[in-house]
């Protein structure tokens, strides 16, 4: 346990290079290298996390309703928000390096051991278990984005991260219906997690904390980027309760944010848990033509998140809540006409279209909503900020899951889209008043640096 402790921690910060040719090449160096080691591991976080969506076809016929199956999904959304909080706090004050790795590793093992299992109850353990430790796959990107991307240039860097989930969730459809139709659902457990396990180990040759770890000063003074809060002398790490207490929890546009990345959740994961079961079983979709439907969903939303932070970093000056805004409320009516066009076999192209459409204005808030609660807190509570976020997302989610079951069994499928409209109208709401902020409030605090030594 202490060895594991020892391993979390923080990487020391080392005396920062003096020859500025060699500190210029390796900052490049490391800033691609971080980048792509993210984006491949956290887009495999969504192989072990998806499996069980493109399985649930196959379930209901050995007896489990869409009630049973909806709780199998609370669970694991439950136990993902609460670990996108202290896995958030943990992040903060660890080594990203390591915790992202070895997240990756246990569910690529709970997969694994999720495909053994035939019992509810099983399912619902391992499945609560791998959404616990799903978590350790975001919050520590948010800690290493923004001690690598400053605040002009991070919207665009966090939105191509964040496609990572997009390549994920878009290629696991295929995987998953391949291997089910050679071997059966078990088979679509077991090969990403065994994917998982190897990812993890590359995740830990290729990682590294942050710019200071590696002799490099912080990427603000490197960019020099005068967007930035200045930085005097040595940045020092927060404690756990400044972190909470002054920069998250009684932060007011951290909590207008959280309600509408709830909304921005019922939406998303009521198309991610249930389209699919959705097209081929009420609609007679075939696995293939519903797995690309899904694939159009993951295509737009690709685009979405990238063109999101583009816009708000090139077009808004780093302003987040306009795009935020206008994303939002499109995704009002990308809703109505998939509910429309999702009604008719014969009209898969459309329904593919009306999901790459609901997925674009859907991605795009879904990453910069947590872009600017990490702006809106303070760079050393970044990784808490969106771990708080995802609490307050997931148990939106969580209703999408069990809760959504119930109303689509005993109401039907329209009830469906007519919640998720309703969420979206709200959502558009919320996000409203923050248009034209771009700071945190004012604080009367300490120094977020530690003086330099005269």
């Amino acid at each position: 346990m202490n060895y594991f402790l020892k391993l979390l921690k923080p990487a020391p910060h080392k005396t920062e290079i003096a020859d500025e040719d060699v500190l210029n090449k390796t900052f490049r160096y490391w800033r691609i290298r971080i980048l792509y080691t993210m984006f491949f591991g956290y887009a495999v976080f969504y192989f072990t996390r998806m499996t069980f969506t493109f399985a649930m076809p196959e379930l209901k016929p050995l007896g489990f309703d869409e009630v049973g199956l909806g709780w199998i999904l609370t669970i694991g959304q439950i136990s993902y928000g609460m670990s996108r909080f202290f896995s958030g706090i943990l992040a903060d004050r660890s080594n990203p390096r390591y915790l992202m790795a070895i997240g990756l590793m246990i569910t690529g093992v709970i997969n694994i051991l999720f495909g053994l299992s035939t019992s509810l109850v099983l399912f619902m353990v391992f499945w609560g278990i791998n959404g616990w430790f799903q978590g350790w796959g975001s919050a520590p990107c948010h800690r290493l984005i923004t001690h690598w991307y400053s605040p002009n240039e991070r919207g665009r860097w966090w939105g191509v991260w964040n496609t990572a989930h997009n390549i994920g969730a878009a290629l696991i459809p295929f995987l998953a219906v391949f291997l089910i139709s050679r071997s059966g659902w078990r088979l679509s457990m077991y090969v990403p997690g065994i994917i998982a396990i190897v990812v993890s180990l590359f995740i830990i040759n290729r990682l590294r904390d942050t710019p200071q770890s590696l002799g490099l000063p912080p990427v603000e003074k490197w960019r020099n980027d005068t967007s930035a809060p200045p930085i005097r002398g040595v940045e020092r790490e927060l404690s756990t309760k400044e972190i909470l207490f002054q920069y998250v929890l009684t932060n007011r546009y951290i909590w207008l944010l959280a309600v509408s990345y709830f909304m921005v959740y019922i939406v998303r994961w009521a198309v991610i848990s249930w389209s699919y079961l959705f097209l081929v079983n009420s609609q007679g979709y075939s696995h293939w033509l519903a797995a690309f439907c899904f694939f159009g969903f993951e295509f737009g939303g690709f685009f979405g998140g990238m063109l999101a932070g583009w816009l708000s970093d090139v077009v808004f000056k780093g302003r987040r809540g306009p795009v935020n805004a206008i994303f939002m409320i499109a995704i009002v009516p990308a809703v109505l006409f998939f509910w429309y066009v999702s009604s008719y076999a014969s009209m898969a192209i459309l329904t593919t279209a009306a999901m790459g459409l609901l997925g674009f204005f859907i991605y795009g808030p879904q990453m910069l909503l947590s872009v600017a609660a990490t702006e809106l807190s303070h760079k050393k509570s970044a990784a808490t900020a969106a771990g708080f976020m995802g609490v307050i997302a997931y148990v939106g989610s969580a209703m999408t899951g069990g809760p959504l079951g119930h109303i689509i069994r005993d109401f039907g499928w329209n009830y469906y889209f007519i919640i998720i409209t309703v969420a979206s109208v709200a959502g558009s709401l919320c996000v409203l008043p923050l248009w034209s902020v771009t700071k945190a409030p004012e604080r009367k605090k300490k120094s977020d640096s530690i003086p330099s030594p005269v």
